[in-house]
């Protein structure tokens, strides 16, 4: 098989359909289409209803099997990058024993995951294995400095890519027709209604998301619909709060296999997360002509300019997130505000955050550690 021979071997933790994976996935197809024989494998299967097609090397988390298994693949590569969570310990022991080059990428907000020291220990012996880290925004690359001891030349900051050919604004007169097609596809035809404003939540319902903030802001917003594609462990409780406090106008759809249909049928997308790094999902809304209401935290500010493509809240409150709702849906002033946020956010995110322009930092990064010109 063409993988088994791959230079450029990516490694994400699971087969779910997660951020860091589905922009591993990407990164993967980008790399290809470049002339690089790529190829994509993960760590153990997934959970979810939606997961990635790749090959699995273990039967289970932290599975030994799939150490094994990795350090046979790397031995057969010029470079293993790691996407988040586990591949950085598995990925630094098997890129060692292999001797093979060893690029992480690091998905997330390092000042939120590495706070106890016995954490930190653990980090930043295997961060110190790789050969580069990437940082998706430069204040991560100054904490990953300052916090490991890393040195600046290994720290190389490369922002998540997005495929810009995917999404596309909707105008608002044909919002409610996006919004039937939506309810039809997803089950929602009686509950939906067309004509009244669609929050949307893209994203796991997992504490750190938040998503308890989303329900409650949207109760306050005698108008809006909420409605919610993922999968986690707080679903149940999810659907008990939206019950109580906003019954009839939030839905749990489960997750989306491609987010565009709910993009489309939105007006806003809320992100009340305790930690970001740089979420392609706010990307992905940027694009598709939507304005994002997010908490100030990690990479967010990146893609959301505070006034112009969108609203950040700095408090972790229902009411801050509500307030930041209302000032870009419903209709006079407000929804002319969300129709300029939305196209100010699609030209930014198409400038700064297209696929294309990042998968060629990244093979420029690739060929250096591997001393290897792909062609």
């Amino acid at each position: 098989m063409a993988e088994d021979r791959a230079e450029v071997l990516g490694v994400v933790t699971s087969t779910d359909r997660r951020g860091a994976e589905v922009a591993a996935a990407d990164l993967d197809q980008a790399w290809r289409r470049r002339g690089l024989p790529a190829a994509l494998v993960a760590l153990w299967p997934g959970t979810g209803a939606v997961r990635l097609d790749v090959s699995v090397l273990g039967a289970r988390r932290r599975d030994p099997v799939a150490l094994a298994r990795l350090v046979g693949r790397a031995r057969r590569a010029s470079v293993v990058v790691g996407h988040g969570s586990a591949t950085l310990p598995f990925g630094a022991l098997a890129s060692s024993l292999a001797r093979t080059p060893f690029v992480y990428r690091s998905i997330g907000d390092p000042a939120y995951w590495t706070t106890s020291r016995a954490r930190r220990i653990r980090v930043g012996i295997a961060l110190r294995r790789a050969d580069r880290v990437v940082a998706l925004w430069p204040g991560a690359a100054d904490i990953l400095a300052e916090r490991y001891g890393l040195a600046r030349h290994r720290l190389v900051v490369i922002p998540t890519g997005v495929p810009v050919d995917r999404f596309g604004p909707t105008a608002a007169a044909q919002r409610p027709r996006a919004r039937r097609a939506l309810a039809e596809a997803v089950g929602l035809s009686s509950r939906l209604d067309p004509n009244r404003p669609v929050v949307a939540w893209l994203g796991a319902l997992s504490p750190e998301k938040d998503p308890t903030v989303a329900v409650e802001a949207v109760a306050r917003l005698g108008d809006a619909q909420l409605v919610m594609a993922g999968s986690g462990p707080m679903q149940a409780e999810l659907v008990g709060l939206a019950a109580r406090v906003a019954p009839g106008r939030v839905h749990l759809i489960g997750a989306l296999d491609q987010p565009a249909a709910l993009l489309a049928a939105a007006d806003v997308l809320v992100l009340p997360s305790r930690t970001e790094g740089i979420p392609a999902v706010a990307i992905e809304a940027g694009l598709a002509g939507l304005p994002v209401v997010a908490r100030r935290v990690g990479g967010i500010a990146e893609v959301v300019v505070d006034g112009e493509t969108g609203v950040l809240v700095d408090e972790r409150s229902p009411e801050a997130v509500a307030a930041g709702l209302s000032a870009v849906i419903g209709s006079g002033s407000a929804a002319d505000a969300g129709v300029a946020m939305g196209l100010a956010a699609a030209a930014r995110c198409r400038d700064r955050f297209a696929l294309d322009v990042v998968a060629d930092a990244w093979v420029d990064l690739l060929s250096q550690v591997a001393g290897t010109v792909w062609t």
